[in-house]
Order: C-alpha cells, then sequence, then structure tokens
C-alpha cells in the first residue's frame, strides 16, 4: 500500500500529514521553525529534513508521493545552481509597493497582481537589486522546498502562479508577461498533485524514502485548508473562522473582481471564487480572552436577535464585502452585559459573512447551498448558530483542518 505526504509550510512552523489509500491519517506531526542561522531558507530546509526523518520508518518505507504547500506570494530568486540570492519575501512582505507604478504599465487594469505583495510585485522589487545579474529562477516557497527533494528548479503549480499573473483560464502565460525581460526566470507551470519527478538518489538515501517516491506539484497554504476540509460540488464553501474572515465557494465560473478583492482559483473543472473580510477572530481577542469568549458565549440566546448593528473592525478599512480603504468600525454603543456585546460582535460578522456570500453569487457565482467551517472559531457553536440564522443554508462539519493533510490529499488524487 502506498501512502502519500503532505507537507505544510506556515508562518511559524510545518506540519507533516501521511494518509493512506482510504484517506485515513497515519502520520500527524509538526516542528516549528528554529531560528538558529540568519538564513530564512536554510531554516526552511533544516525543518523540512527534521520532519520528514521524524516519520517512523515503517510508515515512511510505504510513502509513494510527496507534495508541499506554501505561504502564497512567498518567494525565492535563485542562481543556476539554485543557491538563493539575496532573502526570501514572504507572503505580506510589501517592500514592492515602491514600484506599484510600474506594476500598473505592465499588467491589465484591475489585475490581481497589481498588490504590493503580490509575487509579480516582488519580482520588479528583486530586478532593482544588485544581485538580480545572477538570477535564473524565480521560484515560490512550495517550489523551492520541493526542488530540494526532486532537484528540478523552474516548477510550480497553478495555485502559487495566479499571483505571478499566470492565465489560470487558459493555462498559459499571457502575452503581457511573456513580453517582459523577466519572462526567462519564471518556474513551468504544472496542475497541483501533478507528478514532477521521484527523489534524488541522496535524498532518497539521506531521508530514508523509497527510491521511487514520487514528488509532486504542491499548492498554497490556503487552497491546501479547503482541500482538507472536504467541500467538493458547487455550491459548497469554506468559512474560515480566523484572525480574519475568508470566505472561498466552489462555483462553475469564475470571478475577477480585484476591486473587491476578488479573484478565483482552479479547482479541476471547477473554480474556487473567494474573498476576505477584515473582520474576524482578531477583532474578538481584542475585547475577550479565550476563556471569556467560551464562557460568555454560553449565556447568549441565539433565539433572541440583537439589535445591535456593528460592523466588527480593529481599524478604519475594509477590503470584502465593501471595499472602502476607510470604512470605521462599528462597535457602539457598548452594552453593559458583556453577553449582549460578544453577541452583537458576532452577528454583526455573521452579517458580513453572509453579504460576502450574497455579492459572490451577484457576481456569478454558483448559489451557495452549504457551509463547512475552519478556524479557530469554528469551534464555538454558538457563533454557528447565529451563522445559520444569517446565511439559512446546511452547515457542515469540516473533515479536517489540517492544511498538511489537504496537501497530501492532492499530492494522492491531484485536484
Amino acid at each position: 500500500m502506498k501512502l502519500s505526504l503532505g507537507i505544510d509550510f506556515g508562518t511559524s512552523g510545518a506540519r507533516s500529514a501521511v494518509i493512506d489509500n482510504d484517506c485515513n491519517i497515519c502520520w500527524l506531526n509538526n516542528q516549528p521553525f528554529v531560528v538558529s542561522t540568519p538564513s530564512l531558507d536554510q531554516v526552511w530546509t533544516q525543518t523540512l529534513w527534521q520532519l520528514i526523518a521524524r516519520i517512523p520508518p515503517e510508515i515512511k518505507n510505504n510513502i509513494g508521493r510527496v507534495a508541499i504547500n506554501g505561504t502564497s506570494s512567498t518567494v525565492l530568486l535563485c542562481d543556476g545552481r539554485g543557491q538563493v540570492l539575496g532573502e526570501p519575501l514572504l507572503y505580506n512582505d510589501d517592500r514592492g509597493k515602491i514600484g506599484l507604478e510600474q506594476v500598473r504599465a505592465i499588467a491589465p487594469a484591475e489585475h490581481s497582481v497589481i498588490s504590493a505583495t503580490s509575487s509579480f510585485t516582488k519580482l520588479l522589487w528583486y530586478s532593482q537589486q544588485p544581485y538580480f545579474a545572477q538570477a535564473q529562477y524565480f521560484v515560490h516557497q512550495a517550489d523551492w522546498l520541493a526542488s530540494l527533494l526532486h532537484g528540478q528548479l523552474g516548477v510550480s503549480d497553478y495555485h502559487n502562479a495566479l499571483k505571478l499573473g499566470y492565465d489560470v483560464v487558459n493555462l498559459e502565460y499571457p502575452n503581457w508577461l511573456q513580453t517582459t525581460p523577466f519572462f526567462p526566470l519564471l518556474p513551468q507551470i504544472l496542475s497541483p498533485g501533478q507528478p514532477i519527478a521521484t527523489l534524488l538518489p541522496d535524498v532518497s538515501e539521506q531521508l530514508g524514502l523509497p527510491s521511487d517516491c514520487l514528488v509532486c506539484a504542491g499548492t498554497t497554504d490556503s487552497i491546501a485548508a479547503f482541500a482538507a476540509a472536504g467541500a467538493n460540488q458547487p455550491g459548497q464553501a469554506v468559512t474560515s473562522l480566523g484572525s480574519t474572515l475568508v470566505l472561498k465557494l466552489l462555483s462553475e465560473q469564475p470571478i475577477y473582481q480585484a476591486q473587491y478583492g476578488i479573484y478565483s482559483h482552479r479547482w479541476g473543472d471547477l473554480w474556487l471564487v473567494g474573498g476576505a473580510s477584515n473582520t474576524g477572530g482578531a477583532v474578538l481577542r481584542h475585547f475577550f480572552s479565550d476563556r471569556q469568549l467560551a464562557d460568555l458565549s454560553m449565556s447568549i440566546n441565539t433565539q433572541t436577535p440583537t439589535d445591535l448593528d456593528y460592523y466588527p473592525l480593529l481599524r478604519p478599512g475594509e477590503r470584502f464585502p465593501v471595499n472602502d480603504p476607510d470604512l470605521l468600525p462599528r462597535i457602539t454603543p457598548r452594552p453593559p452585559q458583556d453577553a449582549e456585546f460578544l453577541a452583537g460582535l458576532l452577528t454583526g460578522m455573521a452579517r458580513i459573512e453572509a453579504q460576502g456570500y450574497q455579492l459572490l453569487q451577484k457576481l456569478g457565482a454558483h448559489p451557495l447551498t452549504a457551509v463547512y467551517s475552519a478556524g479557530g472559531g469554528a469551534q464555538n457553536l454558538v457563533w454557528q448558530e447565529i451563522r445559520q440564522h444569517q446565511l439559512q443554508v446546511t452547515m457542515l462539519t469540516t473533515k479536517h483542518q489540517d492544511a498538511a493533510y489537504g496537501t497530501a490529499l492532492i499530492a494522492q488524487q491531484g485536484i
């Protein structure tokens, strides 16, 4: 029986998951980043080796496929030998904003690459650095980590490549990107889960993995989390109730509305249409501890709707479903009872979620039929009930919440 290994590289550490042919978990482990060197790429390398080395031999000996996910728009520039030039630029690194006018002059209006943190914007920032003349490969975090296993630089997947400017509708680099002087550095694009090559012989020997183990094209961390949730039919969606509120809806049609921060990832023959609000768990934790949230939630009567009209934000500015960088938080008046205040916050967030899905459908997405809940907030059953009242669709429990599990699924089944 061949097993599949998925590895999830997050912001503070990495996780591994091994599944069997029936998608049961055989192994699950995590490794926080230990910054023993100033070189971030070396930290990632050490973490990758440690995660794989920890897998018990009886499991490791049967692994037939491996895939890795990384944070979206975390990128590296490499020379012809694969050595990292400069430093990796993380997903939220916005130093490229100084070149946004140049990005706007190259990319079509309203394109998703026109962002201070997009992969393409970071490539233009790299092009202004003194070491750029040595560059031969521009790769994403997941691409580079996978290349340490299979040895072929310059291979990516169409999830990671979306914010590089890759046309996921026609599955090709668009003409505007091909005519840039940076085009020779860009990776070949495969489908997530598509086999790239077997392990390098020395890697196989060093890590104790089978020599015929296939390394497959990866994905991004958020898409891996979606895969883990179990949604697979048009109209099914996943709401991530984390620090922010992230919506992803499976649809037959892609939607691109940059003014709302809406873009679509290809999901086989379907499309993953999404948007992210600035509301979410960070607002709740600003006012309450986890213990307070749990205790106060038990005091909320979900059958009695609140008359508080809140739009919970920590600071001015919203991106979805309202696109207004100056939108003010609306969290007053605050009632004397903390439970009533919490009910108002949760209800306000539920309204924003409902408005988000309504906007996606208004713009042409498939009608919403069911919502899976992921993230820490998914454990709050009171919030679940309040959201049910607002959404009026079936609420489902995610099968798994671990992005490493979703990545193992992609290694096993593809997209």
